[in-house]
């Protein structure tokens, strides 16, 4: 019986930034547990512990020795390793010398009609303590968004290695980093604890909670969010979790005791956003609010420590608070002395990119391109009026005080000092809306004018930079054009406007007064992507994500709306011959060429049956498509399968004569223009 032993790994590091710290452990505990299933070394269960100083794995119950195997091996074939006279070849030698085993052991089996020699081998499992120094390769291997180096040592790391702990049960598993050998020695809290030997790995968790150390981020989390709840029950407070800043601020401390501060009241008549941000964003502090809602003159923040002198942490937080929100009330009042306008001609000075002018020249495009929008999906008179006044204000607050001492609040402090300006509300909410969505999870701008604005500002952006050849690349997008697409994207399917993408970037290219086709499709290429991350998002089956990605309507949701009708129908009896039908359509219109079609050259009934069909479907199809009806589109199109198929069985398409041959090619192309509006019906697998 195979005996184990807890394994432990501990790498102990300065202080590594806050948002690096989780994907870093469940990195390590991903490798680990890779490479111990790839060594066949058999565990029990794998714990991750991780803090700012250190990233840890405990893997229960590992097997001493990997496992005996018994393996089959595949030589050449048998008339490969049997030469004229049934003698063992070369080949066949050379093959078992290389397994270990002799011709003796070598059997035949059939793969495909062919035989094949064949050996069993048996591999003796290694000793797991031997292969466990590899783990060294496994540390090293860590990835991280930025690295340094210290000292002489010319490895790049997230932050310089002070110590590893490696176990194997009581044994230390020898292998050294930059300098730093293996041991059984870890540090506690830097300022509460002391260095302390683990005797055993499964004594790892209890060891270190003895020096301050509470190495479980999740325990540490929930150590974090009872006390805060605590809290809020002892003052009638109202504490709000914002998880992110709750995964950061457990990332920052060891030993979580929560102390909570005040400020001056007065600071409450700045606006929620200017306080909301001063706390949680530059101090990681958790706003308080009453139960109605209103932010209270408290915040409560997380000390790396224990209780002791919590009134001197709190008299340091409070200072430090209060000078920010010294400033800040400095900045607000100082920016209503600037007017919206004055504030709009300063954007003339400021550089958006060398090569596409300054923030004022910006403003402008987004003005023009607004309005075209407005335009083009009919707004009303007054909703026009307020896109031209919001798309020609909307970057003034750039250059407020206020923006400058907090980047985060760009258009949340423009909508506030637009209404104190006496902006109307329509106008005031765009200026706010026309930044959204800022993130994956942000909201999607909800007003008609927002919207249009967000549209005109998003897309000026990204073809300003294709047209300047800065198109992102692998990982590279320093523009986050990327992250820009997917808001127009999920603007577009939001408002449900009949924009096709091409028309989109059309309009945007003519205010750089330029045409170029190669930069178009780029910028179709780079769209599509976008919208295949939305279609599998939506579980669509790639091929037919594929289809309509290729179709001639590239419009966002029409695209998506045909992309699950296809989903749908592909659970359908009839599916696979309609799509053949339709298929074998496109796949002969590849060898004509679009003209005009001369019904005076149609030999039989059926070229005239699918001639009216064509053109009774193509207006049918049109018109449900521009209604938003894609299911019915795809009924007038299915209904094309028995006409086809009657057509190409009574109607041999490459006939000998040139002109009929080149006028049914063309019946063919209209016919396939009309199915690709679609989809790209021939890259569907049908069964």
């Amino acid at each position: 019986m195979n005996t184990t032993q807890d394994l432990l790994i501990e790498l102990g590091l300065e202080e590594v930034p806050a948002h690096y710290v989780t994907d870093a452990m469940n990195q390590l505990t991903r490798k680990l547990t890779d490479w111990l299933n790839d060594k066949k070394i058999s565990h029990g269960q794998i714990k991750s512990f991780s803090t700012p100083r250190r990233l840890a794995v405990l893997v229960q119950a590992v097997a001493e020795k990997q496992p005996d195997i018994i393996e089959e091996a595949k030589g050449p074939t048998k008339k490969i390793a049997l030469d004229d006279a049934g003698n063992w070849s070369k080949a066949a030698l050379g093959f078992t010398r290389g397994q270990n085993v002799s011709v003796d052991d070598i059997y035949f089996k059939e793969i495909n009609g062919v035989e094949y020699v064949h050996v069993q081998k048996s591999i003796v499992g290694k000793e797991t303590f031997s292969l466990l120094p590899e783990i060294r390769e496994l540390l090293t291997g860590l990835t991280f968004p930025k690295n340094m180096r210290w000292g002489n040592h010319d490895m790049r790391y997230i932050r310089p290695i002070k110590w590893v702990v490696a176990l194997f049960g009581k044994d230390t598993i020898p292998f050294e980093i930059a300098g730093v050998s293996t041991g059984s020695v870890s540090l506690g809290h830097r300022f509460l604890g002391k260095q302390v030997d683990i005797s055993a790995p499964s004594l790892y968790e209890a060891t270190l909670l003895e020096q301050y150390v509470l190495v479980d981020p999740i325990k540490r989390k929930e150590a974090i969010t009872s006390q805060l709840a605590e809290l809020e029950k002892k003052n009638n407070w109202i504490i709000p979790i914002d998880e992110d800043l709750l995964e950061e601020v457990n990332n920052l401390v060891e030993f979580p005791t929560v102390v909570h501060g005040n400020f001056e009241e007065d600071y409450l008549a700045l606006p929620d956003e200017v306080l909301v941000t001063s706390m949680k964003e530059h101090q990681r502090y958790f706003p308080v609010r009453d139960n109605e809602g209103k932010l209270q003159p408290h915040f409560v923040t997380v000390r790396n420590g224990n209780q002791q002198h919590l009134e001197n942490v709190a008299r340091g937080n409070e200072k430090v608070l209060r000078a920010r929100l010294s400033d800040a009330n400095f900045f607000y009042k100082e920016d209503q002395k600037l007017k919206i306008n004055d504030a709009v001609a300063k954007l003339d000075k400021i550089v958006f990119h060398e090569e596409l002018g300054s923030l004022g020249e910006k403003v402008k495009r987004i003005v023009k391109l607004s309005n075209l929008l407005a335009e083009k999906v009919g707004l009303s008179e007054n909703e026009k009026l307020d896109v031209e006044r919001s798309a020609s204000i909307c970057k003034f607050d750039l250059v407020t005080h206020m923006v400058y001492e907090f980047p985060e609040l760009q258009g949340k402090i423009g909508e506030k000092y637009a209404r104190l300006s006496g902006e109307n509300e329509a106008v005031a909410l765009a200026i706010n809306e026309h930044y959204m969505p800022r993130h994956a999870d942000d909201q999607i701008p909800n007003s008609n004018v927002g919207a249009i604005v967000s549209l005109a500002d998003k897309l000026d952006t990204i073809v300003g930079f294709f047209s300047i050849g800065k198109i992102p690349s692998g990982s590279q997008d320093p523009y986050a054009l990327r992250r820009q697409a997917s808001g127009i994207v999920q603007v577009l399917l939001l408002k449900n406007w009949k924009l096709s993408l091409p028309s989109l970037f059309e309009l945007s290219l003519s205010l750089y007064e330029t045409k170029d086709e190669q930069v178009k499709q780029s910028l179709l290429s780079f769209f599509k992507l976008r919208l295949k991350h939305v279609l599998t998002e939506e579980k669509i089956r790639f091929d037919l994500a594929d289809a309509v990605l290729e179709s001639s309507y590239v419009e966002v949701s029409s695209l998506i709306k045909r992309a699950k009708v296809l989903e749908q129908a592909s659970t359908e009896d009839d599916f696979k011959g309609v799509i053949e039908a339709l298929a074998r359509v496109m796949n002969i219109a590849s060898k004509g060429e679009e003209q005009e079609i001369d019904i005076q050259l149609f030999e039989n009934e059926y070229e005239h049956a699918l001639y009216n069909a064509f053109q009774s479907s193509q207006t049918g199809v049109e018109t449900s498509l521009f209604n938003g009806n894609e299911d019915e589109a795809y009924k007038i199109l299915s209904s094309l399968k028995d006409v086809i198929n009657e057509y190409f069985d009574n109607t041999m398409v490459m006939a000998e004569d040139v002109k009929i041959k080149t006028n049914r090619l063309a019946l063919m192309v209209k016919l396939s223009q009309l199915i690709q509006t679609y989809a790209k019906v021939n890259s569907i697998l049908v069964k």
